[in-house]
């Protein structure tokens, strides 16, 4: 005859066993299908790879071609997006890690920034248009409208709350004891963030920017209402632009199969990107961490 601490030790032991089953069948499942959309993406994708594709510009119907006026479209949205939001990121999430972290301002601030981390894309995209493309517009005669200025500055929205999210954190997490020091000797605080703390959380901060990178690279919604499209070679920061997006999904929803196949491309490589952009973060902090 068992003893009770026997009885509980094995209804412990069946409750456990059945939460770690469910537990690795979630996970199974959620693997089940990203597995399958990776093997879909790539099968479909190799065939339209080739020189072409990053050469040409997008087709006709019934035309041979490729992705290039969509990869710099793209490119060049992405810098304009980096160069706007990563630095007002960073000096947000230095303010608020250094000197608004136990004030009611910087939990303001933090929550607003966890809101607008969550906000639907195609939002901003609407607020760049009502903001910024129709006044614009208006105040040039319709000569200025859709461009790549606009949808770099949607992409700067996205990145701006997760340099200033990853900012924060990563200074968060630098001893107190190297403040300390730092003031003791005399070291200004702007001095001591810049140079001491800023230098040490590098790495996190690095890969913060390369994850909002990543976040904003393949982000369709919001180029819509913004940079629009354009099927020839653009490098007017004032005039739509092709992005690759937006190019996979109008190819996507055609019925043309040779625009299916480009499509299929488009987003091979920016997969393929997203993959190398985290597999480089990682990296990062693993050499940091050492």
């Amino acid at each position: 005859m068992s003893s009770p601490n026997e009885n509980l030790y094995r209804k412990r032991a069946l409750k456990n066993g059945l939460a770690m089953a469910f537990a690795c069948a979630a996970t199974a499942f959620g693997l089940l299908w990203l597995v399958w959309i990776l093997f879909t993406t790539i099968t479909n994708g190799l065939s339209a790879l080739g020189p072409a594709l990053f050469t040409q510009m997008t087709p006709p119907p019934g035309s041979q071609g490729g992705l290039a006026n969509a990869f710099y479209g793209s490119l060049l949205m992405s810098a304009v997006a980096l160069i706007i939001g990563t630095p007002i990121g960073l000096m947000a999430g230095v303010w608020l890690a250094e000197f608004a972290r136990y004030t009611r301002m910087g939990t303001i601030v933090r929550f607003i920034n966890d809101i607008l981390l969550s906000a639907p894309s195609i939002v901003l995209g609407l607020f760049i248009y009502t903001a910024f493309i129709l006044p614009v517009s208006a105040l040039t005669n319709h000569q200025v409208g859709f461009s790549a200025l606009a949808g770099g500055l949607t992409l700067a929205l996205l990145v701006i709350p997760v340099v200033v999210r990853t900012t924060d954190e990563m200074l968060q997490l630098q001893p107190g004891t190297m403040r300390e020091a730092a003031l003791a000797l005399g070291v200004p605080q702007w001095k001591m963030t810049l140079q001491i703390i800023l230098r040490a959380a590098r790495a996190g901060v690095i890969t913060g920017i390369l994850l909002a990178l990543a976040r904003i690279t393949g982000e369709t919604a919001p180029l819509l209402f913004t940079a629009f499209g354009n099927q020839f070679w653009s490098s007017d920061l004032l005039k739509p632009i092709a992005s690759v997006p937006v190019v996979v999904f109008q190819y996507a929803m055609s019925p043309f199969e040779d625009w299916h196949a480009l499509a299929w491309a488009g987003a091979l490589v920016l997969t393929l990107f997203v993959l190398a952009l985290s597999l480089f973060s990682r990296l990062i902090l693993r050499e940091r961490s050492h």
